[in-house]
């Protein structure tokens, strides 16, 4: 299969915009130029890019696809769909599942489906534990071998430091990373946003932010200790922020994700009990851990930003936050949302957002993802519109779900087309784009 784009805006090793003409043969990037391309024959694609940004395709560190165990929420299939719509080409899907992949057969079992029903790249971590709260440390070299891009119990922090122990030393082991989802169930008191006085006003219960920054400070010493790959999930605090600061200048292998909600919102964004599409956990913390998280990400401490996609139906979100379930789409947005808060407000640069977007997790995660756009590279490309504005609606979503937050904001950086290996997944011209 033969592809051209032409007129595309990508940018240089100095991070200023360009147009250039690129072309794709069998999967693969053969061509960048300024001037015309020749391909052998005709192209079975010449795509106008009339000046859209085009990049790598986005990596997601951070995504729930449901399947197996919870298809009403999201499905392989559904999730890839929404990948594709939001410009990623790669994702790592979290094993909170029904069966959780705790053992190298059920883990070749789920790599089998993502690689039958995903649109996109779909790796796959394998679960620390079983039903991600057992003790008991799963075969995790086993695990490695058969494919699990790195282990995790997310949606469950590990309660036990003998148990976190003994998994950091088998992932170093395995060379694989370990992935934190930090909660101490001792300190969430049955709550169900961030402890303060916006919980208090609303007459919710709160999670102490000590759940996160607790294990975080337990986790990072036995990092220190093992010397595995520490990955710290959706960091939220500025605690979180300044202990991960710390240890990398002590040389811990530490990296950490910040997920766009805890960017963007905080507490003060809740103004009554029933906006469920803000209950997530970790909740949204104070404007002082927010502008701590955005500093984190701009100095370097936070490598990247993942957007934890947890998709819900409409019925797990009725109610209030007392009955509502944690978490909330993001994978369709993300790009948008960045591009128009950081980058067009001036605050980062396109070169930074393809930093946390692509360039830090393949590097963090050993993926082999293309990170820059050159000839030779395996087509996973995205090209974005920057020029236009739009306003984000419930029945544009590509997912199952429709819970987020962002329902109403209008922005820029909407999806054009994601191409995978050469091949077209998603093009906004014939699904009826959105631009305004």
């Amino acid at each position: 299969m033969q592809l051209l784009i032409k007129q595309a805006s990508i940018l240089d090793p100095d991070g200023a915009l360009v147009l250039r003409n690129i072309k794709i043969e069998d999967g693969v990037v053969t061509g960048i130029s300024a001037t015309d391309l020749d391909v052998d024959g005709p192209a079975d694609r010449v795509i106008e890019a009339n000046g859209a940004f085009t990049m790598p395709g986005l990596i997601d560190v951070h995504v729930h696809f449901r399947e197996p165990g919870f298809e009403k929420k999201e499905t392989i299939a559904t999730g890839s769909r929404a990948a594709a719509r939001g410009g990623f080409t790669t994702v790592l899907a979290m094993p909170n599942l029904n069966p959780v992949p705790a053992t190298a057969d059920l883990l070749r079992q789920q790599i089998k489906r993502n690689e039958r029903d995903g649109l996109i790249h779909v790796k796959q971590y394998g679960a620390i534990s079983a039903d991600l709260t057992a003790s008991q440390v799963s075969p995790i070299e086993a695990m490695a071998s058969a494919g699990a891009i790195g282990f995790t119990n997310d949606g469950k922090g590990v309660q036990s430091a003998a148990t976190m122990l003994a998994a950091m030393k088998a992932a170093k082991r395995a060379n694989r990373p370990l992935v934190a989802h930090l909660e101490d169930q001792s300190l969430m008191n049955g709550g169900v946003m961030n402890q303060g006085d916006r919980a208090k006003q609303l007459g919710l219960l709160g999670i102490d932010p000590l759940a996160e920054t607790s294990q975080l400070a337990r986790d990072l010493v036995l990092a220190q200790a093992t010397g595995v790959h520490y990955h710290v999930a959706h960091l939220s605090t500025k605690v979180g922020v300044d202990l991960v600061r710390a240890a990398k200048l002590a040389g811990v292998h530490v990296t950490a994700e910040v997920s766009p909600h805890h960017l963007l919102l905080d507490e003060t964004a809740i103004q009554t009990a029933t906006q469920t599409n803000l209950k997530m956990n970790p909740p949204l913390r104070t404007p002082d851990d927010r502008a701590a998280v955005i500093a984190g990400l701009l100095d370097g401490t936070i490598d990247m930003v993942a957007t934890d996609h947890a998709p819900h139906s409409v019925a797990d979100k009725q109610g209030d936050f007392r009955t509502a379930a944690f978490g909330i789409t993001g994978i369709e947005t993300c790009f948008s949302l960045l591009y128009t808060h950081f980058v067009n407000s001036g605050l980062a640069t396109l070169t930074q957002l393809q930093q946390w977007l692509v360039v830090a997790p393949a590097r963090a995660f050993n993926l082999k993802a293309p990170t820059t756009l050159a000839t030779g590279m395996q087509a996973d490309i995205a090209l974005f519109d920057l020029k236009h504005t739009h306003t984000i609606t419930q029945n544009e979503f590509a997912s199952k779900a429709i819970n987020s937050p962002f329902v109403g904001q209008t922005v820029k950086g909407t999806t054009l087309m994601t191409i995978v290996d050469g091949k077209i997944v998603y093009d906004a011209s014939r699904e009826g784009g959105h631009n305004d």
